[in-house]
């Protein structure tokens, strides 16, 4: 189900929730939603095709689909080439937490800032099956949004090893927000920020953790996620990660508490 974030409606797939964000919202839509509202609308005008491509198109939608499936089947967020060997530390443990000042400190927003979040995206939610600790767990997409995961979760916290992936996953279905920062690119701003945010936000359904990004070659210097959202940051922004801590933190799909 991919749930409306501009209304309360839910809708079994992205091309429905798509024609009811060009039906019903289409003032309203921010840049990333307007464009896959283009996309998604532009093709559907012209004349019929043969019927040679139209089969052609099937045999692929047919192919496309049956990768999709086997991807849900191993936990994949999508995105493309695998990275099963990406799967964290067993046993790792935050640095102790500090105190907190500036925006850090403050509380949350009721209302989040959506030119902070214009940027965000959104990605299908690829389940939450539990699977034995231990057990492989090919992520498509790394750091992965949702999908397999293990029984056990992750501690708030600033970590210097990341964790198991699979432990991630289901701290984001806790409701949790993680950020994923480049050890070799993080600033001393940035990770005096990333301690104080996960050294206040602490709950069971609702806590920050920060760990390092298991990739060599990141998206960005800083991957900000939480179930089925990202952001990326190249230059660290604390206001930013408050705007997004204001609309995700402790609403999980398990537990929202907010």
């Amino acid at each position: 189900m991919v749930d409306c974030e501009y209304c309360a409606e839910s809708f079994d797939g992205d091309d429905a929730y798509l024609d009811h964000l060009a039906d019903a919202h289409d003032g309203e839509l921010g840049a990333i939603d307007r464009r896959r509202v283009e996309e998604h609308t532009g093709g559907e005008e012209g004349n019929a095709l043969p019927v040679g491509p139209i089969v052609i198109g099937v045999v692929v939608v047919f192919a496309i689909g049956l990768t999709v499936y086997v991807t849900q089947l191993s936990g994949g967020d999508g995105g493309s080439g695998s990275d099963a060997d990406l799967v964290g530390t067993t046993g790792a443990q935050p640095l102790s937490a500090v105190e907190a000042t500036g925006v850090e400190a403050t509380s949350l927003d009721e209302t989040s800032d959506s030119d902070r979040l214009s940027s965000v995206e959104q990605f299908p939610d690829r389940g939450n099956n539990h699977v034995e600790e231990g057990s492989a767990i090919d992520y498509q997409r790394v750091p992965p949004l949702s999908g397999t995961h293990y029984a056990s979760t992750v501690s708030a916290g600033f970590y210097e090893a990341t964790p198991l992936l699979g432990s991630l996953v289901h701290t984001l279905e806790h409701g949790a927000v993680i950020v994923y920062y480049d050890p070799e690119e993080i600033s001393p701003e940035a990770r005096e920020s990333l301690r104080e945010f996960s050294s206040v936000h602490t709950g069971t359904w609702r806590s920050v953790v920060a760990v390092p990004n298991l990739k060599d070659e990141p998206r960005a210097t800083y991957v900000v996620t939480a179930w089925q959202h990202e952001l990326l940051m190249d230059s660290y922004d604390a206001e930013t990660v408050h705007a997004f801590l204001s609309e995700y933190l402790g609403r999980g799909p398990e537990n929202p508490v907010r």
